[in-house]
């Protein structure tokens, strides 16, 4: 008769009231809130520190200057159209320029002359 007491009684480790498990926790990532529109004193600092950087690509203006994407690449044309930074490495997906230096302008003077 024992035997049959133990059989009908519930265990107290039943599997169903077990809390379930929440897939959302995760790290949460700040929203970047970069700029769209080019202020006067972001534009300044564009054309006076950007052209002194060794390595400028896309991704260093968007990281250092708080720019959109398609803002960054905007402002590359620019700087290359006037001559401050040259291309090293053209892709598909990213453009790879470092600052311009006197050396380059040098012959293409003497060759005018």
């Amino acid at each position: 008769m024992a035997k049959k007491d133990v059989a009908g009684k519930p265990s107290s480790s039943s599997g169903g009231k077990k809390a379930k498990k929440k897939w959302s926790a995760k790290k949460v990532k700040d929203k970047a809130n970069n700029l769209v529109i080019l202020d006067k004193p972001t534009y300044d600092r564009l054309f006076k520190e950007v052209p002194t950087y060794k390595l400028i690509s896309q991704s260093v203006l968007v990281d250092r200057l708080k720019l959109n994407g398609s803002l960054a690449r905007i402002a590359i044309r620019e700087l290359e159209a006037q001559g401050l930074i040259k291309a090293i490495s053209r892709h598909h997906a990213q453009v790879i320029y470092t600052r311009a230096t006197g050396d380059e302008k040098k012959p293409v003077a003497a060759d005018e002359e």
